[in-house]
């Protein structure tokens, strides 16, 4: 293709009827739209559930075995018939 070619395809290619848009385009934009958002909240709340739950679990697993308390000494044997 030559240059005037290329520019008369241009040109009727811009002279074009603008092209039209689906007429359901923005119900379905629309739905899907609202199936992610439904989707991202739903993430966000498992999300949540979850880091409290770990919160609650390790909550309970310190007060139960408290971590912190020094072990007793097991190296030296225990007096006993004195």
């Amino acid at each position: 293709m030559n240059r005037p070619e290329r520019e008369a395809a241009a040109r009727q290619i811009m002279q074009r009827t603008t092209p039209q848009v689906p007429p359901d385009l923005c119900a379905d934009a629309a739905r899907l739209g609202g199936r992610m958002l439904r989707r991202r909240t739903l993430a966000r709340r498992l999300a949540w559930l979850l880091l409290w739950t770990a919160v609650l679990a390790f909550t309970i697993w310190a007060i139960t075995v408290r971590p912190w308390v020094e072990p007793p000494s097991v190296t030296t044997p225990p007096l006993t018939g004195w």
